[in-house]
């Protein structure tokens, strides 16, 4: 049996969905692998970009991290050779406290460092409660165990996400949010206000009661944090070249239509030559990003066809400042020093909404553009909105008149800025169904972004991504043997 696979986005879901396909086939069945990519690169919505345009400068711009109970991710590391770091990088020598939780008036907790010395569980454990901090860590490793079970037979692969996820008895989380959930086991505000909802809102943009039971644990898994040096997309990277894949970049599949002899005839088109139009056809096709950016038609509409479902619109804004954070725009004293790293919870007695999710100092940096060259901080901010000038001029310190654009800033405050908008995970309120991966009857037609509403990571895109890929051998194994199969794999803008 010969087969191929097309896709379009080369990210997590998509890229894991390749390389299973080739760990899971008969070695001696060759696999042909064609993958089509709207984007210039591969990673999806995991990314770098390069400060000053320096390629040994590069930043995560979307997925930063993943932590050691992600099997795939980590093994493929493994596989591949890669390089790990452990942080983002050297935060600035002057920020003693690194991590602060900032509830838009005050400060509600602050600690040395971002890991789980001692010196800070004491401190969490002295203003929370050791309950609070026990039943929590109780609860996340026992809702992590659980769902680890999805790689495991008899759960393995899974035809439904739901039921899969009822056998589990993970919909019993997935019911509630994530301060309902809390609160039934135990673990009570303000450690469930401050500590978890500060995890929830940089994670995903949502508050503990917006966001279901399950993500809100995902958020607390953070033991053996981890990022590839120069990019977590390198992993994916790997996977399309291990898969032995023919990778099509700047490429966007516009069409996929049903044949009478049950194969699909996928048009596609390059975005860099507008004379470039590709038709050709396959047995099989999945769809490894949400369909509902992808602008693809399907003819005739599947009757399994997910429904859409809202997503975060996410700002993030990466530059490069001499400055460091100001503490006065915090309502610290002028002497004081702010931390480098800031979360946000919500206060008690403001309803207004804070204008970011989180202000991270990523690392320090030599600026080569100054003379001499001078040291200079990098920063990231989540925020549910374009972040303006006058903004940043606040949290800087800084006094100057009003700008329009961050562009508008002086180049000896502001030197470098990138800004990019993401929809970047769906909002995962309560719930007890999820979009399942078959999307047909006959078994061809594939997708592997329902599990977003259910956990949305780069590791569970590629449990998926790695489902639908035994899936899909499988079904090659009851086909008829020495039957030809073409399997195609879309995906628009990335996953």
């Amino acid at each position: 049996m010969e087969a191929t696979n097309q896709r379009e986005g080369a990210g997590s879901g998509g890229s894991s969905a390749a390389y299973y396909i080739q760990r899971f086939r008969d070695p001696c069945r060759p696999v042909n692998v064609t993958v089509y990519e709207r984007s210039s690169y591969v990673g999806g919505r995991s990314t770098t970009v390069n400060v000053y345009d320096n390629p040994l400068e590069p930043v995560e711009l979307g997925a930063s991290i993943f932590v050691k109970v992600n099997r795939n991710l980590v093994d493929a590391v493994d596989e591949f050779g890669l390089s790990l770091t452990y942080d983002d990088g050297a935060e600035p020598d002057d920020a003693p406290q690194v991590l602060g939780i900032w509830n838009g008036e005050e400060f509600v907790f602050t600690q040395s460092d971002d890991g789980y010395s001692w010196l800070n569980l004491a401190k969490i454990v002295w203003k929370y409660g050791f309950m609070n901090v026990y039943r929590n860590q109780a609860l996340m490793r026992k809702t992590v165990g659980t769902f680890l079970r999805m790689y495991e037979q008899p759960y393995f692969p899974f035809q439904s996400l739901s039921q899969t996820a009822f056998d589990l008895g993970l919909t019993d989380i997935t019911t509630s949010t994530g301060s309902q959930f809390l609160e039934q086991n135990g673990v009570n505000p303000p450690f469930s206000t401050e500590i978890v909802q500060a995890s929830t809102r940089v994670n995903y943009a949502q508050n503990l009661d917006q966001i279901h039971g399950l993500e809100t644990m995902v958020c607390m898994a953070i033991e053996g944090q981890m990022s590839v040096k120069g990019g977590n997309w390198q992993i994916f990277d790997g996977m399309l070249k291990a898969s032995k894949a023919s990778l099509l970049l700047n490429t966007s599949v516009a069409e996929i239509s049903l044949q009478e002899d049950a194969t699909y005839t996928i048009k596609a088109a390059s975005l860099k030559e507008t004379s470039t139009n590709l038709v050709d056809a396959y047995d099989s096709v999945i769809i490894a990003a949400p369909l509902q950016f992808s602008n693809i038609t399907i003819t005739p509409t599947p009757p399994l066809l997910p429904s859409p479902i809202p997503y975060v619109t996410l700002h993030v804004t990466l530059f490069a400042s001499p400055h460091v954070l100001s503490p006065t725009a915090f309502n610290l004293p002028a002497t004081s020093t702010c931390p480098s790293v800031i979360l946000t919870t919500l206060s008690p007695h403001n309803s207004s909404s804070i204008p970011f999710f989180s202000i991270s100092t990523l690392r320090s940096i030599s600026n080569p553009s100054h003379t001499p060259p001078r040291r200079e901080y990098v920063y990231k901010i989540f925020s549910p909105a374009p972040v303006t000038a006058s903004f940043l001029a606040n949290i800087l310190g800084l006094h100057i008149d009003e700008k329009d654009s961050i562009a508008s800033l002086p180049k000896e405050d502001v030197s470098w800025h990138y800004v990019k908008v993401w929809h970047s995970y769906p909002y995962l309120p309560p719930r007890v169904t999820f979009d399942d991966p078959q999307l047909d009857a006959a078994g061809t037609l594939w997708y592997t972004s329902g599990i977003e509403g259910f956990i949305s990571t780069m590791e569970t895109s590629s449990l998926m991504g790695m489902n639908v890929a035994k899936l899909v051998v499988d079904g090659w194994e009851l086909g008829e043997e020495g039957k030809a199969a073409k399997v195609e794999k879309v995906t628009e803008g990335g996953d």
